[in-house]
């Protein structure tokens, strides 16, 4: 039986320059997109215990992102939706004040030349700390592409689809759905564990997003260490490209 698709829409204020074709084009993790339709496609697990799947179609139109969001089953309740565009504000750096930002860039010389190459780029972040998590045990010591290619694999036997403006997008599976993993081919059998360790840490709420964001970062970095297969490369990268830290807020 199949569980029907329910769409919910919403939309996020622009402050600042923004180019969402830029942001969409970045690349990071499994993305590596090289073209852009006007969507920006995202399917991921909801912050809070992640066990909500989602997928989203992004547009831009002038000051303001447009969201239109598909979850299997009931409608996302409002405190889900809230969640959804913080998430996604999140994801695509429309959480704090781009003007500023662009401001700060054009009193500085030597930022000022950069940043007018692209005022509209800002960057892209892991859907969550959860995602960036399961990101570095997979792609661990392999090439970039394997790495997109076995998580396409998980997400396909264990996670969810969503047709997205004519395309599949792939979610990764739920922190339940994770911890009932026996094998993923290709994967080595020693990364199983490392996942389950994953997502026990997300249901215990180790990995959620807003509480690793008012931790210091070296004490989030820490923490994170104590997850097996997470050292401090990886820690840094969950602390650095799945939540803007506090250190990067002006003052």
């Amino acid at each position: 039986m199949t569980t029907a698709l329910t769409t919910t829409m919403t939309a996020l204020p622009i402050v600042g320059p923004f180019d969402l074709r830029e942001v969409a084009l970045m690349g990071f993790g499994h993305r590596d997109e090289h073209s852009f339709d006007g969507v920006m496609r995202m399917a991921f697990c909801l912050d809070g215990d992640y066990e909500r799947q989602v997928g989203v179609e992004a547009r831009q139109f002038g000051d303001r992102l447009e969201l239109q969001a598909q979850s299997l089953g009931d409608p996302l309740s409002d405190a889900e939706a809230e969640a959804l565009r913080k998430q996604v504000a999140r994801v695509v750096s429309l959480d704090h004040d781009g003007e500023a930002f662009h401001q700060l860039c054009l009193s500085d010389p030597v930022l000022a030349r950069i940043h007018m190459k692209a005022p509209g780029f800002r960057p892209a972040l892991f859907y969550s700390p959860y995602e960036a998590a399961l990101w570095s045990i997979i792609s661990a010591r392999r090439a970039r592409s394997q790495g997109i290619t076995l998580r396409a694999r998980m997400s396909e036997l264990y996670g969810a689809g969503f047709e997205l403006s004519g395309t599949r997008t792939l979610c990764v599976p739920t922190p339940s759905a994770l911890l009932e993993i026996e094998s993923v081919p290709g994967l080595p059998a020693d990364r199983i564990p490392r996942l389950h360790a994953v997502a026990q840490a997300a249901q215990r709420g180790v990995l959620d997003a807003d509480r690793l964001r008012a931790m210091a970062p070296e004490d989030a970095k820490a923490e994170l260490q104590q997850l097996p297969g997470i050292g401090p490369f990886y820690s840094s990268l969950i602390v650095i490209r799945a939540w803007t830290c506090r250190c990067a807020d002006p003052g």
